[in-house]
């Protein structure tokens, strides 16, 4: 789902997008000549593996997320939550997966290994 930069306006445009499971709803505002806010939420579930003992979750997220998008290259090195769109248009379904695929490679554990205190080995 591409949006072009430019029919962003300052009362918001809304935006609902859903890729495995994960859904996308917010809004798409203009807060300067360059730039546009995205206010969404990320709800859904996301299958993890275990990083102690390797077994598939299913992991619950209903999270705020808020990014500052461009159309131009930023020189503001202190906020790390800008996303480039050099060609004009904001591409929603790679902010998506982005975020699933960031999910994905943090280090997580199943609640059995969550709440379990002792010394975990596993011989092959």
């Amino acid at each position: 789902m591409e949006i072009v930069f430019d029919k962003i306006n300052s009362t918001g445009k809304p935006i609902d997008l859903s890729v495995d499971g994960v859904l996308l709803e917010g809004t798409l505002q203009k807060s300067g000549y360059h730039q546009v806010t995205l206010d969404a939420t990320l709800s859904g579930d996301i299958d993890l593996t275990c990083d102690r003992c390797g077994k598939t979750y299913v992991y619950k997220t209903d999270s705020k997320l808020r990014l500052k998008l461009s159309d131009l290259v930023s020189e503001d090195k202190d906020d790390l939550d800008i996303i480039e769109f050099l060609d004009g248009k904001i591409d929603i379904l790679h902010i998506l997966q982005s975020e699933i695929t960031s999910i994905k490679s943090d280090y997580t554990y199943c609640d059995d290994c969550d709440n379990d205190d002792e010394d975990f080995e596993i011989e092959f």
